[in-house]
């Protein structure tokens, strides 16, 4: 009795460590994209290169948590709950791991638009970096809770960086079009933006493997407002 006690505490502690390098990888994407954001808004490519080179330990982090899992699924053989959570998070940890990358890649844009005048004040660039890191957070704040609430807010607040990466390809269409020396400035601003809606994506995936976690439901292909139909 008391060996299987034993054996019990440890599974525990591993779906813990699990749990916890997922909040700690999350933690590093955020500071990624604060820190490539940073670099961009203050003009300090400095930072940006220090973005480039700490991806290694996100990539690093990305792939222990991964062998972690992969383990738990060969040695514990884990059921209903546990085998969800496992699964939820070697999808959540790719989620993340592409985070990582997208940041790196604001950053070699902010690098190269750095040598050049600024071609116009960022003003939405800076709203789409702050609802993204947000969406990270309550993305990882709703698999600790196990929240479906905090994880649809999180799918809604997807639409907005959505709109606002519209906003931006519009206003620098018309800047292209009016001056074809501001082209590779704007095609540079374009893909930084890009790069933000790709990592609300990816948190929204975050938010969408905690509604399979909580729920056994796969979600990822259906608006917010559909879930609510079906569920009303």
């Amino acid at each position: 009795m008391e060996e299987k006690k034993h054996t019990s505490l440890q599974y525990e502690r591993e779906l813990q460590h699990v749990k916890d390098g997922l909040l700690y990888l999350g933690a590093m994407t955020e500071k990624a994209i604060e820190s490539a954001m940073t670099s961009l808004l203050e003009r300090d490519s400095d930072l940006a290169r220090k973005v480039i080179e700490e991806d290694d330990r996100i990539d690093k982090l990305d792939m222990e948590l991964e062998d972690k899992c992969i383990r738990l699924l060969a040695l514990r053989q884990p059921t209903a709950r546990d085998l969800r959570f496992i699964a939820t998070a070697i999808k959540i940890n790719g989620h993340l791991e592409r985070i990582g990358d997208m940041a790196v890649n604001i950053a070699q844009k902010a690098i190269q638009l750095n040598k050049e005048p600024q071609l116009k004040p960022y003003i939405d660039l800076p709203r789409m970096s702050d609802i993204t890191r947000a969406m990270i957070k309550e993305s990882l704040d709703a698999l600790v809770r196990g929240s479906i609430d905090i994880a649809e807010n999180v799918r809604r607040e997807e639409n907005v960086v959505d709109g606002l990466n519209d906003q931006i390809f519009r206003e620098l269409l018309t800047f292209m079009m009016e001056d074809p020396r501001t082209i590779h400035r704007a095609l540079l601003i374009m893909q930084i933006s890009k790069n933000l809606e790709r990592i609300a994506d990816h948190a929204k995936g975050v938010a969408d493997m905690v509604i399979y976690m909580v729920t056994g439901k796969t979600v990822r292909h259906q608006q917010t407002d559909e879930l609510f139909r079906k569920d009303g």
